[in-house]
């Protein structure tokens, strides 16, 4: 597999059975009354006006103010509610994770491609794809190294698998050598891919 994940990965299409299969779940818990399909409609439609530069201001305020940090990750619905953003079905829970000094998340859906789209918009490609949602759960850290993210072997990697009922969105570590930075600023060092764990933010 080439390491040039924005070349590869983002030209990969869906196979058509993972299509069937993510239309298949979405009918049965539709079926089930998790939501309904006009909601399911409505979260599309605002998915589609969300972008990564959303999910990058919570970030960036999460690493400005330690209250609303602590908040986010307790109580994620009430923090982002305080913010603008309306995180409810066909998405009935949000966790976010914290990478730290001992573990490093990374973020995969196994089955589809189950994706906090309320804070991120729509799923790229890679993450789609069947090599990124097998691969990554067997090795990780050859995975992350292919998108340049070299993890140190002392720290563990947590693989979490997303499914229907849970979204989780990382919550990466801030770079060292910003803290002079504003909010806006720090929002531009945020990536899509560092809030799915596969990159780290880095200082400009």
């Amino acid at each position: 597999m080439s390491h040039d994940h924005e070349k590869t990965y983002d030209e990969i299409r869906l196979p058509d059975e993972m299509e069937l299969l993510e239309r298949a779940i979405r009918e049965l818990l539709i079926e089930k009354g998790v939501f309904s399909a006009d909601d399911f409609s409505k979260q599309m439609q605002e998915s589609e006006k969300i972008s990564p530069a959303d999910g990058a201001k919570v970030v960036a305020r999460a690493w400005s103010d330690r209250n609303f940090k602590r908040d986010l990750i307790r109580n994620p619905k009430l923090a982002l509610s305080e913010m603008g953003y309306n995180v409810g079905a066909p998405e009935p829970n949000l966790a976010v994770v914290e990478q730290t000094e001992k573990i490093h998340h990374v973020v995969v859906c196994t089955l589809c491609s189950c994706y906090p789209r309320s804070l991120l918009g729509p799923p790229p490609e890679w993450y789609k794809s069947l090599e990124y949602r097998s691969r990554v759960v067997i090795n990780p850290r050859e995975v992350l190294e292919e998108f340049g993210t070299k993890i140190d072997d002392g720290i563990e990697i947590k693989v979490l698998d997303s499914t229907a009922d849970l979204r989780y969105f990382v919550l990466p570590k801030r770079p060292e050598g910003t803290e002079n930075y504003k909010e806006a600023e720090l929002a531009e060092l945020v990536s899509r891919d560092s809030m799915v764990g596969v990159r780290i933010p880095q200082k400009l």
